[in-house]
């Protein structure tokens, strides 16, 4: 037992060392100490020498020290030893240009080529062998030779990533193409790839290229996974109508539920493409046999047309929610179209008693943790809507308290938070909102840093926080659509509090306030101020891209708003507009945008 346990220990002591010698092998290589790195892969490589890597390794640092004479004759030994790696013959080959001679170097990677075409088998690591080298014409005609010689060797995705490494996109997008459609498995790995040679401007070269070669292999060999990749082709590029073509004719095959065809919806939406998104939603009620996705669809139809009454008669909209009522009852089913409904009742008919009326009684029906975290949630919203704010922190306590280590569970912390805030009560928002920056929902996380920003910036250098408090009242009033008293509770702010840190804070929320009620030239004065005297405050860049909106949408002068979106592209590189506003700068420049 004794002998056993000395010879375990042995064998870690020497491997502990062995490790050792061969990290400070790499270590000497890394630093450019070739000729100590010489002697300690030269002792690895006697101890082991069936790995040839230490070979390579040694080889390597007599070139790095230009002694190309000694690397080529022990090369030529080593190639001379019976089954020595093939790998060598390649290493010769490279030897021999670096030295500048070109016939001898051609000559070992033909007999390199020539070893894999009577030994398929060696086809990858004289391949890969051939890439270490950036010799990928080399290791292309290795690959394809393997391919043809043995059908059941699959090189295509080094084949694709050769031809990128070429930039012969083409070929490489062919070639990841081959792949996806030989092994489907790969499709998230190539589109990954294959996505970083697009943009998400449609009129990018390649992303033409690779539309084109979609289309071609579609009426070719008509398959599924062409207008799979089609329609993510056209949602990288936000064209949703073009998805929703390529997505119907995969649900007409039987071969898709409408999941795919919601999760379009609902990119739409949040994309603002709402013509597309009613379309779309319009689609699935249609074709829909589930109650369930009926309803979803119903719902997010609703709130599309909510949002486009401009003259505020809702009658059609309470028609709709009460046919939908009747039809699929209130029950556990329901319970978001209650929810729906109920904020339909507060916010937009103003009458948050008949929704807490309401939401009291959904409550009491037979519901999931989850979905009666999600009912309090509603009913706490309505009642801070009501300035209620104690009974709507008990909801959200509740729901925080049931679900302490969900989503639901932080977003009613969350809650928690910007009710405190409402209240006037900062230090207990703000310790709450400490602990949401690290939320899993980075959703969250963002709202909760942007808040605790605004708190902690605007109590330093004012200790009664006047300021704030005022900015606080003005955000309650937007959350309760009195956009009138907002404006005016901000303009308070503006000017009697000039120069202190929300100023900008205040130019923008009442800016946006402005833009509500079309009252554009007053938005761009605001924002015109932050631009102006903030240009190094968080909001300057959200600024700027509010601008090239208005001067696009609003003021019909392309060429201004091109300026302000330049300025993002050029100066502001981390904004999160920078992508869009690099879309409508090429559209405004006259690139061409399908």
């Amino acid at each position: 037992m004794r002998y056993v346990l000395f010879l375990i220990f042995s064998l870690a002591v020497y491997g502990f060392a062995y490790a050792q010698s061969d990290a400070l092998a790499q270590q000497y290589y890394e630093k450019g100490e070739y000729k100590k790195a010489i002697v300690a892969f030269e002792r690895l490589y006697k101890n082991s020498p069936r790995k040839v890597n230490y070979f390579i390794a040694m080889i390597s640092s007599y070139q790095q020290l230009e002694d190309f004479e000694t690397a080529e004759k022990l090369l030529l030994q080593a190639i001379e030893v019976p089954k020595s790696s093939p790998m060598l013959l390649v290493e010769t080959g490279f030897n021999y240009d670096l030295k500048k001679d070109s016939i001898n170097s051609k000559k070992y990677y033909d007999k390199a080529v020539q070893f894999t075409e009577a030994n398929p088998s060696a086809s990858y690591i004289i391949g890969r062998a051939f890439e270490k080298k950036s010799l990928l014409d080399y290791a292309l005609q290795v690959y394809q030779s393997a391919m043809i010689a043995n059908p059941n060797y699959n090189f295509l995705n080094n084949i694709a990533r050769i031809y990128g490494e070429k930039g012969d996109i083409e070929k490489m997008f062919s070639s990841y193409l081959d792949l996806i459609k030989d092994r489907v498995e790969q499709k998230g790995y190539a589109q990954r790839i294959i996505s970083q040679f697009l943009r998400n401007d449609p009129g990018e070269e390649n992303n033409v290229l690779f539309r084109k070669i979609l289309l071609k292999r579609n009426q070719q060999e008509p398959n599924l996974l062409w207008n799979e990749l089609l329609s993510w082709l056209f949602i990288q590029q936000k064209q949703y109508k073009r998805a929703f073509i390529q997505e119907k004719a995969i649900y007409m095959s039987g071969d898709a539920s409408l999941q795919r065809i919601f999760d379009l919806a609902d990119m739409s939406i949040e994309d603002n493409d709402k013509e597309t998104a009613r379309e779309v939603l319009t689609y699935i009620i249609e074709k829909s046999s589930q109650d369930a996705t009926k309803i979803r669809a119903s719902q997010s139809l609703i709130q599309l047309d909510i949002e486009a009454v401009t003259d505020g008669n809702y009658d059609e909209i309470q028609q709709r929610f009460d046919q939908l009522l009747s039809t699929y009852e209130r029950n556990y089913r329901t319970v978001l179209l209650q929810r729906d409904y109920a904020n339909f009742l507060a916010f937009q008919k103003n009458n948050p008693e008949a929704a807490i009326s309401y939401l009291k009684e959904t409550i009491e029906l037979k519901l999931t943790t989850r979905q009666l975290a999600t009912v309090k949630l509603a009913l706490g919203d309505i009642l801070v809507y009501k300035e209620q704010f104690n009974q709507a922190l008990i909801y959200f306590s509740q729901v925080q308290k049931a679900l302490k280590n969900d989503v639901i569970g932080q977003e009613a912390r969350f809650r928690v938070a910007r009710t405190s805030y409402y209240k006037g009560d900062f230090e207990w928002a703000e310790s709450q909102l400490k602990i949401l920056k690290s939320s899993v929902s980075q959703l969250i996380a963002n709202d909760a840093l942007k808040l605790k920003l605004i708190i902690s910036d605007n109590s330093l250098e004012d200790s009664t926080q006047t300021a704030l408090k005022k900015y606080a009242k003005a955000d309650l009033l937007a959350y309760q659509l009195k956009d009138t008293e907002a404006i005016a509770q901000l303009e308070d702010i503006l000017l009697n509090h000039k120069g202190e840190q929300i100023e900008d804070e205040a130019l923008f929320m009442q800016a946006k306030l402005y833009e509500k009620r079309d009252e554009f030239d007053k938005s761009r004065l605001n924002y015109k101020k932050i631009i102006e005297f903030y240009k190094e405050g968080i909001l300057v860049d959200d600024a700027y891209f509010a601008m090239g909106q208005l001067y696009l949408n609003h003021f019909d002068d392309p060429e201004k708003a091109k300026q302000f979106f330049e300025e993002i592209i050029f100066n502001h590189q981390d904004s999160i507009h920078y992508v869009e506003a690099q879309k409508a700068y090429r559209k405004l420049r006259g690139d061409t945008v399908n």
